[in-house]
């Protein structure tokens, strides 16, 4: 079976490959084929790969390729895990977003369309040439905003493109673990969109236990959401929020706390990773050894300014593993293998949330086989959570109208639309900022 990673070049790919080598089942992965734009990165870690590799039997063949028709060609699946205008344009979305006093995160808010606005035409085109190149591959979408880009390869590419992240995955098993459970054996309540979900629910041999988790104010507040959210907020809600709920719950002190810090996440990042593919250019340095440190810094830093807010303290170590990865694995094994599995993913609504329309992508449990995932049905979300999901998924609406347009007042519209962008004033001026340190939104007229 065949595997085409487009962003073949990015940092997280080894894990996927790890993933991989693990996988000794009829059907595996044999070839994987990493496509990227850039060569050197290409390089660098297709070194990684290489030293992963060297002691497995019968690992993946690699291959890399900066043709992208050459890399689709003949994929039964396709992962995509693009970055359209690199860290640099992450730095960049943060850096003017926090310019204006709004949030500039790469998924939430400004930087989340600004983000999209430059994702959404070049996802289309890879959607477009899947189409025709590779009409019976299924596409595992993790590029950020990762519901929206979802949603605008779903329109050329119907229930083929399913979109996975890895914060409910994480959500689900750290309730799991506080509850005393083994998170492959319970079910997870969680609805909503990419990176604005709840757990409402975690069942446990048919038990909901849950209303104990939220009744103990010592275990509540052990974890990463309680220490994050609080004891008190996560009871009055009656539900655990995914991690990036905290931007819009405590937005004020997210935004201070983001415009204090010495970098950006991008900033940092930007920098962090540009030694990692410098270092690995020395055929002396050990590749995998030095992506194993990059890899480390980057877990342990992540959403570090949220945490710094809210007293949150440092991460545990268990939730450095990450778990994208195994997302993936097993999305591919239920297709490929018709192996049954429930996993959360980004899919077409269907009639699972009646506020929505079916075409909607929406992040729910699903049941997957060879013919796909197949959202279960969900009860209604309470009035609060509604209100939320729906003018963020008209925002994103906007978001691929302005990408099919060029309009430049539809992105204005999707920019102060937003329940985190709290003028129109504001949103011209985000439009007009982001429009001149950005070469890939040169189409918005």
């Amino acid at each position: 079976m065949r595997l085409t990673i487009l962003g073949g070049g990015g940092f997280r790919v080894p894990l996927v490959y790890g993933a991989l080598l693990g996988d000794r089942g009829e059907g595996r992965v044999t070839e994987v084929v990493l496509h990227d734009l850039d060569g050197r990165r290409l390089s660098a870690v297709t070194r990684v790969l290489a030293e992963q590799a060297a002691r497995v039997p019968d690992a993946p063949a690699v291959t890399a390729t900066t043709d992208l028709d050459e890399a689709l060609r003949g994929a039964d699946f396709v992962f995509s895990a693009i970055r359209v205008g690199g860290l640099e344009g992450r730095a960049n979305d943060e850096r003017v977003a926090l310019a204006e006093g709004v949030l500039g995160q790469e998924t939430v808010g400004a930087g989340g369309i600004a983000y999209g606005l430059r994702t959404v035409p070049v996802a289309v085109d890879i959607a477009r040439r899947v189409a025709r190149l590779a009409p019976e591959a299924w596409v595992i979408n993790f590029t950020n905003p990762a519901g929206l880009v979802t949603e605008a390869m779903s329109r050329h590419l119907g229930d083929r493109v399913i979109g996975i992240c890895d914060s409910p995955v994480g959500l689900g098993r750290r309730i799991a673990r506080v509850l005393g459970a083994n998170p492959n054996e319970a079910w997870i309540d969680y609805v909503g969109l990419n990176h604005l979900g709840w757990v409402r629910g975690l069942k446990i041999a048919g038990r909901d236990e849950l209303p104990r988790l939220l009744a103990d104010p010592d275990l509540l507040g052990s974890f990463e959401e309680g220490k994050l959210f609080g004891v008190d907020w996560l009871q009055s809600l009656g539900a655990i929020p995914n991690e990036y709920l905290h931007y819009y719950y405590f937005n004020r002190e997210a935004v201070r706390a983001y415009q204090q810090a010495e970098k950006t996440r991008g900033a940092f990042l930007a920098d962090q990773q540009a030694h990692f593919y410098d270092e690995v250019t020395d055929p002396g340095v050990k590749a995998l050894d030095a992506w194993d440190r990059t890899r480390a810094e980057r877990e342990a830093t992540y959403m570090s300014e949220n945490r710094e807010t809210a007293g949150a303290g440092e991460r545990d170590a268990d939730d450095l593993s990450g778990g994208y990865e195994k997302v993936a694995l097993a999305l591919m094994r239920a297709i490929a293998r018709d192996e049954r599995t429930t996993l959360i993913l980004n899919v077409r609504n269907r009639r699972t949330l009646s506020v929505l329309d079916d075409d909607a992508v929406i992040e729910v449990p699903c049941l997957v086989d060879a013919n796909g995932a197949h959202p279960v049905a969900v009860a209604p979300l309470p009035g609060h959570a509604t209100g939320l999901v729906c003018s963020v998924k008209a925002v994103e609406r906007e978001v691929l109208a302005a990408a099919e347009s060029g309009a430049r007042t539809t992105a204005v519209k999707a920019f102060a639309l937003h329940p985190l962008v709290d003028s129109v004033g504001v949103a011209r001026r985000l439009v007009e900022g982001y429009t001149a340190v950005h070469p890939g939104l040169a189409y918005l007229k």
